[in-house]
Order: C-alpha cells, then sequence, then structure tokens
C-alpha cells in the first residue's frame, strides 16, 4: 500500500468546517447500540456523533451522522452529516462505505461548495487500497482516474496539489506493475510479451524512476528477438538521457558483445 498523506485529516477536517480530528481506531463490531433508531432532537444527535468521532468510535459516529439524515432530511445539518458520515467511515478504513456516502452526497448536492472535498475524499479512499505490484492493479487504476477527476475539476485547489503528487506515486506503481510482469517473461525466455511490457512503461510511464531499466530490458529483449537496430535504438535513448546510469553502461557492454555493428566507435 502506498503511503498516507500526512496533510490528509487537516484537509479532510477543514473541508467541512469541522474541528481537526485525529481517525483513531475504529470501533469494534458492527453497528453499535448508540446508533440504534431514537429519535432525538438534530443538535443532540450531531452532537453525539460528533463526540463518537473525536473519542475514535468512527463507525459508531458514522452510523449517528446516518441517523442525522435519516431523522432531519430538511434540516440543514443532514448536507454536513452526509460529508461526516463518509470522513467517519474512511477514518474506520470501510472505503466501500465511504465512498457510497460521498457519491451520495455529490448526487444529491452536485454544485456543493462541499463537493471538491468529496471528490477528493473518494480518490484517497482508493489511493489507500492500493495493493503491492503482485496483485490486481483494479484499485490502482481507479485511484488514479479519480485524482486525475479532482485535477481537472478544481485545479486551484489544495486538493488538486496533493493529486498531482499522489498520481506522480501511482504512475510509478503502475510502472513498477510492468516491470514486474516484464521480468517475469523475460525469466522464462518469453522475449517478446516481456518487451510489450518494457515499451508500456516508456510509452506511458517514462517520467517515472522506472524508464532507465525499461530501455535496458528492451535492449536486451531486441537481441534477444534478433533485432539489433530496434536494440540500438533503445541504447541510444537510454545514453542521450541517461549516460551516467549503471543501466546505460550494462546496455552498452550488451551491445558491444552481440551487435558490435551497431555501436559508434
Amino acid at each position: 500500500m502506498l503511503e498516507r498523506s500526512p496533510l490528509k485529516i487537516a484537509l479532510l477536517a477543514a473541508a467541512t468546517g469541522a474541528m481537526v480530528l485525529t481517525a483513531g481506531c475504529a470501533g469494534r463490531g458492527g453497528k453499535s447500540k448508540d446508533a440504534a433508531y431514537v429519535a432525538r432532537d438534530v443538535d443532540t444527535l450531531y452532537a453525539a456523533a460528533q463526540d463518537r468521532l473525536t473519542a475514535g468510535r468512527t463507525r459508531q459516529a458514522a452510523a449517528l451522522f446516518d441517523e442525522v439524515e435519516r431523522q432531519h432530511p430538511y434540516s440543514p445539518w443532514a448536507r454536513r452529516a452526509q460529508l461526516m458520515s463518509a470522513f467517519s467511515y474512511y477514518a474506520a478504513r470501510d472505503y466501500n462505505k465511504a465512498i457510497q456516502s460521498a457519491q451520495r452526497f455529490l448526487s444529491i448536492h452536485p454544485g456543493n461548495k462541499d463537493a471538491p472535498y468529496a471528490y477528493y475524499l473518494i480518490a484517497i479512499c482508493y489511493y489507500e487500497q492500493i495493493s503491492d505490484v503482485t496483485r490486481d492493479q483494479k484499485t490502482t487504476l481507479q485511484a488514479k482516474a479519480a485524482l486525475t477527476d479532482v485535477m481537472r475539476r478544481y485545479p486551484l485547489t489544495s486538493y488538486a496539489l496533493d493529486a498531482k503528487l499522489k498520481i506522480d506515486l501511482v504512475n510509478d506503481h503502475l510502472a513498477g506493475k510492468e516491470m514486474t510482469i516484464g521480468r517475469s517473461y523475460e525469466a522464462e525466455g518469453k522475449w517478446l510479451a516481456a518487451t510489450l511490457r518494457f515499451r508500456n512503461v516508456i510509452d506511458n510511464y517514462q517520467t517515472t524512476g522506472h524508464t532507465p531499466e525499461a530501455l535496458f530490458r528492451l535492449v536486451e529483449g531486441y537481441l534477444s528477438l534478433g533485432v539489433p537496430d530496434e536494440a540500438q535504438k533503445a541504447a541510444a535513448v537510454l545514453e542521450s538521457n541517461y549516460p551516467q546510469s549503471e543501466w546505460y553502461d550494462r546496455a552498452y557492454k550488451l551491445m558491444r558483445k552481440h551487435a558490435p555493428a551497431n555501436v559508434a566507435a
């Protein structure tokens, strides 16, 4: 999983005008008796939800914020309760419910001033579910799409700035996945399949730290496939952009050994 942003809680809390909160650990079990249906006035109910959240009883808080909306749907507190419910589920690491709550808010209040917060929260929920490169990267792609959406919709906000940083990390992660698969194919002697993976890194993730190795792997792959001209092109790009890299040194030695006619004197 990728590292969480240290500004996360401050950004999320500030977006709703709430006091700064510490997420804490999720409450145990399912729906608490605190969230059982008891008709209460909106001020008391909302205060109870916020008290639970401050105490780190995040699942109870989420259920109580849901009750604010259910019992008082036309109250001015209902809209804020929707957002705080989403944040509480997020703090409890119940990402699916957090996403659902934020999406529900956006479907009802698409032009609301707190919409950027809701979009950002959805993106963060996907981002924090990113798994290591040995697993399926569906969630990684969802995180990238959601972060890109935040940047597109609200380019001048602090959310967009944080989203940009996270997209760079997401791209590095996706490139790492391609490299892992490519190396695996290479080890099995599946050179064409391997070069396709390394080519994808060059074409789509060229700003990541995986690019020098990907270029070297292309040199390896093209030489093994018997196309030294393509190997020479990859080596030339490596020389032009990463002349001090160990990968260029290795590529040069390979070209001298297996395709000396393609190496400049």
